[in-house]
């Protein structure tokens, strides 16, 4: 069975054709630019060359493929029509079975962040392929980014207020993916990703602080204020306002995922954040 991982470049993309070779598997990685895998190479993964907006060459990667991962791509405003290109050339590859890493409740999901992956979604709903939908969750590797200046400021900041998000590690997301590629009896399922671990912001600083050994305290700060925090950091306006967006959702129990559906693909509970948080931190 060859099983194939678009994005593999990625963070997330790399972590799962790790995870199918150590399955026993010999994954096949499309990738924009062939030479930043250049290590898997050497390691006996199979590269092919393909852009999401090239619709003959993801028919070309494709060829001979059964199984397909397609990791949402990450130019926003495009990632539909980029999407639509891979569930094509999936079907006209006659792919058996084609996952989507989507985002917790799509369908009905208000965020920024999850409209194109509804619209993904509604084009695999009438699409050919035979298909699973994997909305994942948050990573604790979201907030990796602004540990040193939690850590250093003593604040961690956000808009959160007091909801709660189930996050897991990143790896624990590639893990899932390449059990459900290596498995039967997945198309046409929707799994509701989430860890066992559901903080809120205020639990997040603690856990910063216990992996940190400095005290870290959460200050609460309104959706707009926070963008505009996110902006002068240097975020572009439009990400800024997504993730601003995803804390006011956050506030509102949307990534609060409970399904327990990601520890029972695992089979083990789901990495917990002050784990990551020290692993970061080094």
């Amino acid at each position: 069975m060859t099983i194939a991982v678009t994005g593999a470049s990625g963070q997330l993309g790399r972590l799962v054709v790790e995870e199918l070779s150590r399955a026993g598997s010999t994954p096949v990685a499309i990738v924009r630019d062939p030479g930043k895998v250049a290590d898997l190479a050497e390691r006996g993964v199979d590269i092919r060359e393909a852009a999401y907006d090239d619709p003959a060459a993801l028919e070309r990667a494709l060829d001979g493929v059964d199984r397909v991962l397609l990791i949402s791509g990450s130019e926003f405003g495009a990632r539909v029509a980029q999407h639509t290109n891979v569930i094509r050339a999936a079907e006209r590859a006659g792919v058996e079975l084609l996952a989507y890493t989507s985002i917790p409740g799509a369908t009905d999901n208000p965020l920024i962040l999850a409209q194109e992956h509804k619209g993904t979604e509604a084009v695999l709903a009438e699409s050919a392929v035979p298909h699973v939908l994997l909305r994942n969750g948050w990573y604790w590797e979201n907030y990796v980014g602004g540990l040193a200046h939690a850590v250093e400021s003593g604040v961690l900041h956000g808009a959160a207020g007091e909801g709660r998000v189930a996050g897991a590690a990143r790896a624990d997301y590639a893990e899932a993916a390449a059990r459900v590629l290596t498995t039967d009896g997945h198309a046409g399922r929707v799994y509701e990703l989430g860890g066992g671990e559901s903080l809120t912001y205020a639990e997040l600083a603690q856990a910063i602080s216990e992996a940190a050994g400095k005290p870290v305290r959460y200050e609460n700060l309104p959706e707009a204020d926070y963008a505009a925090a996110l902006i002068q950091a240097g975020l572009p306006e439009a990400y800024a306002e997504a993730l601003a967006d995803a804390d006011a959702g956050i506030a509102r129990g949307i990534l609060d995922v409970r399904s327990g559906d990601l520890e029972k693909l695992l089979g083990r509970p789901a990495t917990r954040a002050v784990e990551v948080f020290r692993a970061a931190l080094g």
